[in-house]
């Protein structure tokens, strides 16, 4: 129980988190649950296309790019996208989808959803240890993913004229950061030499621009709202 209590803690914090964070008009509740079940139930497809790749026999190469390829390709784009297919389909139409930072917070929602699972999979299967290592690196990764994409979903929805192209940044960019995540977490430690020693330091490294992107992603939401009086009141 308390290793379950473990790998759900972090998914929740953050969840806790963001709602306080969209303070100016906070979403209903109902679809802050339904957009964190949405994203328990992407890790289903993604599970399913990521054996697709796997069966490839990519993930086995000794290759650098295309040890590289398979992280984006074959991890980060898939996990991003189901997760910006359940938003962008179920939540972004929605009439309380009513200023740009709401992006954040549905997207941080099935973001949550889909690491507390993958994070009870990963515990149940390697322990405490491994739910205490990922509540500090691998929930925070996918929230910090989950902010950047909800930025630009949030700029789509209120920028008609450039809804498509913030909406391909929206995916492509969380992908790009989720890749460069994993890259060195999965390459082989034979083909880098002397480097494999920095394998972690360039996770975390990734980790700390993606935390500082999305720190000044919620801000830049927060004072631009158009429910922020303090914000009007000073343009007007």
């Amino acid at each position: 129980m308390e290793l379950l209590a473990l790998a759900i803690a972090p998914g929740l914090a953050i969840s806790i988190y963001i709602f306080w964070k969209d303070k100016f008009d906070p979403e209903p509740k109902r679809l802050l649950i339904w957009a964190f079940v949405l994203g328990v139930l992407s890790i289903i497809p993604a599970v399913i296309l990521e054996l697709m790749v796997q069966r490839t026999g990519i993930v086995f190469s000794d290759s650098i790019l295309m040890t590289a390829v398979y992280s984006f390709a074959g991890i980060a784009l898939i996990e991003e996208a189901v997760k910006f297919f359940v938003v962008f389909r179920f939540l972004y139409p929605k009439k309380d989808f009513d200023e740009p930072f709401d992006g954040i917070t549905y997207c941080v929602m099935a973001s949550m959803g889909f690491a507390t699972l993958e994070n009870i999979a990963y515990s149940i299967d390697h322990g405490a240890g491994t739910a205490i290592l990922r509540m500090f690196t691998a929930v925070p990764a996918h929230a910090a993913f989950g902010v950047i994409m909800g930025y630009y979903m949030g700029l789509a929805k209120f920028n008609t004229h450039k809804s498509n192209t913030y909406l391909a940044y929206a995916l492509f960019i969380p992908s790009i950061l989720h890749a460069a995540y994993d890259f060195p977490l999965i390459i082989d430690a034979g083909l880098i030499g002397w480097l494999s020693s920095y394998k972690v330091i360039g996770a975390l490294v990734t980790l700390v621009i993606a935390i500082l992107l999305s720190r000044k992603a919620i801000k830049i939401h927060q004072y631009n709202s158009p429910f922020n009086d303090r914000h009007h009141k000073k343009v007007g």
